[in-house]
């Protein structure tokens, strides 16, 4: 296998600029569209829907004369998608994407000219453009494991947050603003009926990529499965496919046989090992626009390619389903930890004055009291990232000091604490839910699937992602999602009946990797990864105590825990090296 080189194949697209706009240069890998009337011109890319029917560049024009205003128009279009607007009578050029950013949009303003895409790497193709690796973006990277929007990897370029609008100037001035307005229900007359509503929401959703070459991922499980599930209602033996470790604390496949059979789809699985993985160890982690450390990503190409082997092209993702309808545990924990959190001062005091102390930190009993108390005194969102690396190490521990010279140490809580507050409801689980909308899937799952269908020549959908389905689970309170605080209440209830009994009761997996267990095992891999961390400790990011440490400690404490660390570092490198940055 080889690296990707997409710059002989790029498709430009240029509009003049005039005395209200930058002129704009459209770079990209994909088809670009353009339509324009006498006042407006748009472009973009992707695919945009009404009511799950495809809509053409021209419906799409026709709906933006008819809106008074771009919420209005805005809330008519579904699918993936950005465009550029460009409005004579308004004298406004505006970007907007489509609700979770499954269409990427990057952009740049140098040399007084507005340069868009849906690649970095496309956009690097154009000449006499700068492009500076950021510091404050791979601190994000090491908060994140992923570079959040608006930031990217350079300085010069930014990208869309999902569900946005970003105005800009003939200067280059650039003002955002949330464009998609989101209502969540605090109570609700009917839970059966909307749990059959569900039912039908997600069928429409599958329905509309039903194609003889579709097929879907199969983890085994509740997203998964019913995406597989509504597939074979649509077709006789749809074709589902999963990834196999011998390691079998990674091992999903019974589970997802207990779906394939309940279905009857065509099953496959790849049992994958590190040998395969260490051949394409570099090509998966250079080929995305930055650096991703999701672990993840590895499988999820495999599995991809494996699908693409065995004729499919399309492949459905069962992504987000427990972001919509309240599947991560964090949201029944943050709950116990609100229920102190929220308590008036007055009533907080007497358990303070016993167990917030000391002495209470060294007695065993009273020890998770206090662990308690000290981690419901720190307020949401910040609360969720208590076992990041940067607070768990201490950012001073970790980078060395050139290196935070340069960087905003506050910048990570910022992003969060923004989106988390942007969020029109006053419920925690809404609020929740909300930022994982704009991080955990826009900026993390979504970019992993998305380019690693892409490396593998198969595309990719998310139907659990469909805007419809998004505005549904917001009828749905949070107290019915996790009714008694059981995660997806709701939604299993909503499928009890479609299916199988044990994939109800299967705690949450997905397609992960063992990169800790096989870096222990696996010689070739063992020495990639040591070059490669010799090779990093040279750029002065983060001190060599902390990578000895982490070596250290993935043999004899936590191979997991240390092994993510260690993937990140080992991503991050031989991403810059694919830059070209020795």
């Amino acid at each position: 296998m080889t690296n990707h080189n997409i710059a002989d194949k790029n498709i430009r697209l240029d509009l003049d600029g005039t005395t209200a706009f930058l002129p704009v240069t459209v770079v990209s890998n994909n088809e670009i569209v353009k339509v324009e009337s006498e006042d407006v011109t748009i472009i973009g890319q992707g695919r945009v829907r009404k009511d799950y029917a495809h809509m053409s560049k021209e419906e799409v024009l026709s709906v933006y004369h008819s809106s008074p205003d771009l919420e209005t128009f805005y809330s008519q279009l579904s699918g993936e998608f950005w465009f550029l607007i460009r409005d004579n009578n308004k004298k406004t050029q505006t970007l907007i994407n489509d609700c979770f950013g499954v269409k990427s949009c990057y952009f740049s303003v140098q040399n007084d000219h507005l340069i868009l895409s849906d690649s970095l790497k496309s956009m690097k193709s154009l000449d006499d453009l700068s492009f500076t690796i950021s510091n404050q973006a791979i601190f994000n990277y090491f908060y994140f494991h992923c570079i959040p929007a608006p930031y990217t990897i350079y300085k010069e370029c930014k990208k869309l947050v999902a569900g946005e609008s970003a105005s800009i100037s003939r200067e280059g001035s650039v003002e955002r603003h949330s464009v998609y307005k989101l209502q969540f229900a605090s109570q609700v007359a009917n839970v059966q009926a909307l749990q059959a509503e569900c039912m039908d929401c997600m069928d429409k959703a599958v329905k509309q990529y039903d194609s003889q070459h579709t097929g879907a991922f199969l983890s085994g499980g509740l997203d998964s499965s019913t995406v597989a599930g509504m597939m074979s209602k649509n077709r006789d033996k749809a074709a589902t496919f999963s990834i196999g470790f011998e390691a079998k604390e990674y091992d999903e496949t019974e589970y997802a046989k207990i779906t394939a059979d309940h279905f009857g789809t065509e099953h496959r699985v790849l049992y994958l090992k590190p040998e395969p993985a260490v051949e394409v160890f570099v090509d998966v982690a250079q080929y995305f626009d930055e650096p991703f450390g999701n672990s993840s990503a590895m499988a999820t190409y495999f599995c991809a390619k494996f699908a693409k082997e065995n004729g499919i092209n399309t492949l459905l993702a069962g992504d987000g389903g427990d972001e919509l309808f309240a599947g991560n545990t964090r949201y029944t924990k943050q709950n116990v930890f609100e229920v102190f959190h929220q308590l008036p001062g007055a009533v907080q005091a007497l358990p303070r004055v016993l167990f917030a102390n000391e002495l209470a930190g060294k007695v065993p009993g009273l020890k998770k009291v206090k662990s308690y108390i000290d981690q419901a005194d720190i307020p949401l969102p910040g609360r969720l990232e208590t076992y990041n690396f940067i607070n768990q190490f201490g950012a001073a521990n970790m980078f060395s000091d050139g290196f935070l010279k340069e960087v905003d140490l506050d910048v990570p809580e910022k992003q969060q604490s923004s989106r988390y507050n942007e969020c029109s409801s006053e419920n925690t689980v809404d609020r929740m839910l909300y930022l994982d909308w704009k991080f955990t899937l826009a900026d993390n799952d979504i970019v992993k699937v998305k380019k690693m269908c892409e490396l593998a020549g198969v595309d990719v959908a998310f139907p659990l992602l469909d805007k419809s389905l998004l505005e549904f689970s917001c009828k749905v309170p949070a107290e019915v999602k996790l009714a008694d605080n059981n995660l997806r209440d709701f939604f299993k209830k909503s499928v009890t009946g479609f299916l199988a009994p044990q994939t109800l009761t299967k705690s949450k997996h997905g397609f992960g990797l063992p990169f800790g267990v096989w870096m222990k095992e696996n010689q070739e891999l063992k020495d990639l990864t040591l070059n490669c961390l010799k090779s990093f400790s040279q750029r002065n990011i983060i001190k060599q105590e902390l990578i000895d440490n982490a070596l250290e400690a993935h043999q004899s404490v936590h191979a997991g825990y240390y092994g993510e660390l260690i993937w990140i570092m080992v991503i991050l490198e031989l991403w810059l090296q694919g830059e070209g940055e020795a």
